[in-house]
Parts: structure tokens; C-alpha cells; sequence
């Protein structure tokens, strides 16, 4: 009885801005048929003769059972069907692009991996954003004479903190925890979010954590450096280091670049490379109000799934707000032709990472995508994913996790 009911699964995506909700009740191999169903505002229940799977929703999020339409049954799915569904969530994300509220405060930079100290109470008296790509071009029409800026890389003083799409400029003081990087001769030029100063990344531009000797980021001039938002944590000086799975945190932060780049600048496709300028995944972020809710409370009766259990405790809530996105692996010339055309789009926006952390999060994906229904896995020939983000939980086509505070 136990082991029957323990294959049953509920998988329930709401959308909050178009208040609907898609249903899916997975029906066991054996014994699972006839089935009942019961729906009310705040819970589900399934009955079968093997067993009873019951999910109580969290707060603030309530159907409307008689609303429910389009009923079918989806072979390896089970049944589908859609209500009417209100969700009031939390959907604010705490950005990682946005660092203003933490200027005039003493700041450590800590590797996320293991946990090192790279700077120590550095004071930051400002944390400001850089231009966008084209903004040399920009200033070019501004102005009626000669673009005073011009061929001036834009550099942080001792105390400035300077943010791209996924990384952070800063200057390098003695209170670095590692021996300062060699410098290669570089050619200067415009820095901006996407572009910093055009140079080539050499293997004696890295810095590496010296503790697990995980790539954090690179030199961009003898007092400059580029730590990458993937691999580094910044806090008060006067809180611990916040112990966050390597993959929560990485779908969190992949999570939220997705979102804050789509609301400002209307872009929703995306090629992430790494620091080797190869590319390794094609990115189609969907949308962002998603509320995923399944089955996954330590019980007998509801089963977790594998993707999820590193992130959830016994006592866990069930739900995480999500991004959906779409995706392709680019990896040993897949796709070649279709990333060809991504870089030839100017409405593809480029995201450089580590190497490794482009793997690390196309092995996310994959492993995301395998938890989801069979019919939600594929969009044409692009596949779908979940990812959370330590503060909030991100949905794809390809599946990409974001956490939720």
C-alpha cells in the first residue's frame, strides 16, 4: 500500500500574473486507477486503491476548483488540467547587480566554494554600475566635440566597487589573502559591462582561491581586479560566511542576472561562454512569475525528487518561485550553426563565466530537466529546466534554479 502510493506525484506550476495554474497528478503504474480527486482552495488530494496522496498549499496561494477545464490524461504523465489560481508570493529578488544598499559598510569577499577569505573589511564607499556595451557610442552622439572619454578604461578607486552583468570590479589593496597575480601585457581600451577593456584572457591573468584553487575571477590591470558574481559572496564584515550549496547558488545567481537583464534592457536570449570565449550554452529565458509547488515533504506517501533534495529539509515548504527558460548545449559542437546565428543577433546578450562554472551549470540543467514531467522536458528542439536561486526558484525549458528569501 505504502510503496504504491509512494509513486504518486503532484507537480502544480501557477502563473501569478496570469492568475492559472497547470495540474499534474501522477498516476501509479499499478493499482492506480480508479482514482479520486479532491481539489479545495488550499490543498489537493489523490485516492487510489493502493493509497492517499495529500499536498496542503502554502500560504497566500489558493485555487478555484471550479475552474478546472481541459482535464486529459498524458501517457507517462498522468492527468493534466488547468484552474484559475491565486498566488500571493514574495517576487522581489534580492539582487546580486544592485549592491548599493551595502555601500559605506565594511564588506568581506569570501570564495563561495570553500569559504576563504579574499579581502577583508573592505570599506565601500561606492557601488556603482557599469555602462552597457554600447556606450562609447552613446556618448559620441551626446557630445559635440571629441569624446572626452575616449580609450579611458573606467578603473575603481581604493574604495569603489564596480558592477557588470556578472561580475564585480574592485581595487586590489594588501589586504588581499593571495599572492597578487603576474600581469600579461594587455592592449587598453573602453571598459564596460560586457566588454572589459577587450583583452584576451591569459592563464597568468586568473586569480585563484588559494585554498581550493577555484577560478574566481581575473586581473584587469595591475590594481584591478574582476571577480565573477558565481564564485564570490560578499557580506558585512560583522556576519559569518553563509554556507549555500555550490548549485543553489549558482542557479541563484544565473537566476537573477536572467531576470534583472530581461527587465532592463528587453533581452531574453542569452549566450553564456566562458573565459576561454568559448560558448557553452544557449539560454531563452521564458518568463519569471512562476510558482512551482510539488509533493516533496518527508513523508512515506510523497516521494522527492533527486534534484531538489540537497536544497530541502524535512520541514521545507514545497513551493519556490521560478524563471523559466529554454536551453542548448553547446558543448563539443553541438549546435554549432544555431550558436553561430545566437552570435550574430544583436538581440542576444553574451554572459561570460568560468569554464567550469558553465559546465557546472549545464550539468544543473540536465539534471533539472530529468525531474520535470516528460511533457514539460522539450520546447521544439529546446529543452526545459528548473533552477533555483538560494533566494528564489527558477523554471526553464532547460531548468534553471533560483533561491527565494
Amino acid at each position: 500500500m505504502a510503496a504504491a502510493a509512494a509513486e504518486a506525484r503532484v507537480f502544480l506550476e501557477v502563473r501569478r500574473r496570469l492568475q492559472s495554474a497547470l495540474l499534474i497528478l501522477g498516476v501509479p503504474d499499478e493499482g492506480g486507477l480508479p482514482m479520486d480527486v479532491c481539489i479545495t482552495p488550499t490543498s489537493l488530494q489523490m485516492k487510489s486503491p493502493g493509497g492517499c496522496t495529500e499536498l496542503w498549499l502554502p500560504a497566500g496561494v489558493r485555487l478555484v476548483p471550479s475552474s478546472c477545464r481541459g482535464l486529459r490524461h498524458v501517457a507517462g504523465d498522468g492527468l493534466h488540467m488547468r484552474l484559475q489560481a491565486r498566488a500571493e508570493f514574495c517576487t522581489k529578488l534580492i539582487s546580486v547587480f544592485n549592491q548599493s544598499s551595502q555601500a559605506q559598510e565594511c564588506c568581506t569577499f569570501y570564495c563561495q566554494s570553500c569559504g576563504e577569505i579574499i579581502m577583508r573589511n573592505r570599506k565601500l564607499l561606492r557601488v556603482l554600475p557599469l555602462p552597457h556595451e554600447n556606450w562609447g557610442a552613446l556618448v559620441d552622439e551626446w557630445c559635440c566635440h571629441p569624446n572626452p572619454f575616449a580609450n579611458k578604461p573606467l578603473h575603481p578607486q581604493a574604495n569603489d566597487c564596480f558592477t557588470g552583468d556578472c561580475f564585480f570590479l574592485v581595487n586590489l589593496r594588501r589586504d588581499l589573502q593571495q599572492p597578487r597575480p603576474e600581469v600579461a601585457p594587455v592592449e587598453t581600451g573602453c571598459l564596460s559591462s560586457e566588454n572589459h577593456l577587450k583583452m584576451k584572457p591569459k592563464a597568468n591573468t586568473k586569480v585563484i582561491c588559494k585554498r581550493c584553487k577555484v577560478m574566481l575571477g581575473e586581473t584587469v590591470s595591475l590594481e584591478t581586479t574582476k571577480f565573477y558574481m558565481t564564485e564570490i559572496i560578499i557580506q558585512p564584515s560583522e556576519r559569518n560566511f553563509p554556507i549555500i550549496p555550490r548549485s543553489q547558488f549558482v542557479q541563484s545567481v544565473i537566476a537573477q542576472c536572467l531576470v534583472e537583464l530581461s527587465s532592463a534592457r528587453s533581452t531574453f536570449r542569452f549566450t553564456l561562454q566562458g573565459h576561454d570565449g568559448k560558448a557553452y550554452i544557449l539560454l531563452w529565458l521564458l518568463n519569471s512569475d512562476t510558482l512551482v509547488i510539488e509533493a516533496l515533504e518527508s513523508s512515506t506517501s510523497i516521494k522527492k525528487f533527486p534534484l531538489l533534495e540537497d536544497l530541502l529539509k524535512a520541514d521545507s515548504s514545497s513551493a519556490w518561485n521560478a524563471v523559466k527558460v529554454l536551453y542548448q548545449p553547446c558543448i563539443k559542437g553541438r549546435n554549432a550553426e544555431l550558436a553561430s546565428s545566437w552570435e550574430s543577433d544583436v538581440s542576444v546578450h553574451c554572459l561570460t563565466l568560468p569554464s567550469a562554472t558553465c559546465l557546472e551549470l549545464l550539468l544543473i540543467l540536465s539534471r533539472s530537466n530529468a525531474t520535470l514531467p516528460p511533457s514539460l522536458r522539450c520546447m521544439n528542439s529546446f529543452q526545459l529546466k528548473l533552477l533555483r536561486n538560494s533566494m528564489h526558484l527558477i523554471w526553464t525549458l532547460f531548468s534553471l534554479k533560483i533561491f527565494c528569501t
